[in-house]
C-alpha cells in the first residue's frame, strides 16, 4: 500500500483528518511517524502558500507524497486577523489558551456579534503536481468558551445555524460542517 504523509503533529488535527480520509487506498502517516522532519515555517501571506510550502519541504525531505493544509480564524470586525497567524496569534510559542485570551482581549471593545470565518486550504503534492482545495465555515465567536472537544478556537467558535460552539460538537458532527472537512473531503475527490 502506498504511503502518504498528512503534514502535522497537530494530535486534534490529525484524528479529524484521518477520519475523513479514512477508505483511501493510502497508509496515511503523520510527521510524527518520522525523525528528521524538517521544521517548516509558515511565513507566506496566503493559506495556500503556506500549505504549498509545507507540502513541498516535508515531500523534498521525505520523498513521500504529502498533503499539508493551513487553516486559520478571519474575523470580521479584526480586519480578518487573526488569518494566518493563527496558531502563533499570541506569540510564536503561545498555545491555544494564550491565542483564544488575545483574540476576546481584542474583540472586547467591539459590540456583538462577532462575525467570524474559518478558513482551510489544503495542499496534495507528489513530487510532480500539485492538487489544492479549500473550505470555509461562517459563524460568530462568543467571548465565553463552551466545549470541551475539538482544539484552537473551536470552544469560542459557534458556526452559522447552529447553537453550540464546535468544541461542543462530536468529531462526527463537526467532520459534517468544518472548513477542514469541506477542504480534505473536496481534495479526496481529486486526489482519487
Amino acid at each position: 500500500m502506498n504511503k502518504l504523509i498528512i503534514a502535522t503533529s497537530n494530535q486534534g488535527k490529525l484524528r479529524e483528518i484521518k477520519k475523513i480520509l479514512s477508505g483511501l487506498p493510502f497508509e496515511l502517516l503523520s510527521l510524527s511517524d518520522f525523525e528528521n522532519v524538517p521544521d517548516v515555517i509558515e511565513d507566506r501571506d496566503t493559506f495556500f502558500e503556506n500549505s504549498k510550502k509545507k507540502a513541498t519541504e516535508i515531500f523534498n525531505a521525505l520523498q513521500i507524497p504529502v498533503i499539508a493544509d493551513d487553516s486559520g480564524l478571519s474575523v470580521a470586525q479584526l480586519n480578518g486577523r487573526p488569518g494566518v497567524y493563527s496558531a502563533r496569534y499570541a506569540g510564536e510559542n503561545a498555545d491555544d489558551h494564550e491565542n483564544n485570551q488575545k483574540l476576546i482581549f481584542e474583540l472586547k471593545g467591539f459590540p456583538s456579534p462577532h462575525k467570524a470565518r474559518f478558513i482551510s486550504v489544503a495542499v496534495y503534492f507528489d513530487g510532480n503536481e500539485y492538487i489544492s482545495a479549500a473550505g470555509e465555515l461562517d459563524g460568530e465567536i462568543i467571548i465565553e468558551p463552551r466545549g470541551n472537544n475539538g482544539f484552537g478556537y473551536d470552544p469560542h467558535f459557534v458556526p452559522e445555524g447552529y447553537s453550540n460552539t464546535l468544541a461542543e460538537m462530536s468529531l462526527e458532527e463537526k467532520n459534517k460542517i468544518s472548513h477542514r472537512a469541506k477542504a480534505f473531503k473536496e481534495l479526496r475527490t481529486k486526489i482519487l
